[in-house]
């Protein structure tokens, strides 16, 4: 069972069952489908389902400069550590919705952080979006969860710096931030996600 994480937490990310630190974490986002109440034409009410489309974010930094950024219009970062494995455009099905899979000991020695972010593209905020949620699992342990943070009703924002990983001399470390900005693109949010560190 993962740890539900409160804003300016920090977890090592090492295995407490052996030496070796973790190696290979995912970051799941999961979000739903809003369905909201129409009136019909003659006073009554139907379901309308409506698309919410939410994105997740990994911008790798070094040197304080963002040094990549692996979002859904690029799947994988140069170094071939970071992937996204593609935008889900409506938070339909169950699960996590859009995921970013992280090989720790993949990551170029010049970055010193992966911060995860999540945007709401479409430009709702966390305020209207239902059942949203974002996790780090350990993925060499059948997705074992390591840390969850709710988004859902977190405010009038329609981003939020989710995580911080974090190279440290023994191993890495995962940081809860919860800094909530404005902006519909992982672009828009690099001077956000360098005010987290």
């Amino acid at each position: 069972m993962g740890i539900n994480l409160s804003k300016g937490q920090t977890i090592d990310l090492t295995k407490p069952d052996r030496s070796a630190g973790l190696t290979h974490v995912r970051m799941g986002l999961g979000w739903d489908v809003k369905v909201v109440q129409k009136k019909t034409l003659f006073g009554g009410t139907k379901e309308v389902r409506k698309a919410i489309d939410l994105d997740a974010s990994a911008l790798l930094i070094g040197g304080g400069q963002v040094r990549d950024i692996v979002y859904f219009g690029q799947l994988r970062s140069k170094d071939a550590s970071v992937q996204h494995t593609g935008d889900n455009l409506t938070g339909a099905g169950d699960g996590d919705d859009e995921s970013i899979l992280v090989d720790l000991a993949r990551v170029h020695p010049e970055i010193e952080h992966i911060v995860f972010t999540v945007n709401s593209y479409s430009g709702e905020t966390f305020e209207q979006i239902d059942n949203a949620s974002v996790r780090v699992v350990d993925t060499t342990a059948g997705d074992a969860e390591l840390a969850k943070f709710t988004l859902t009703g977190s405010g009038p924002h329609t981003a939020l710096v989710m995580a911080r990983v974090s190279r440290t001399s023994g191993g890495w470390q995962l940081t809860a931030i919860g800094t909530p900005g404005q902006g519909r693109t992982a672009h828009q949010l690099q001077a956000l996600a360098l005010g987290s560190l």
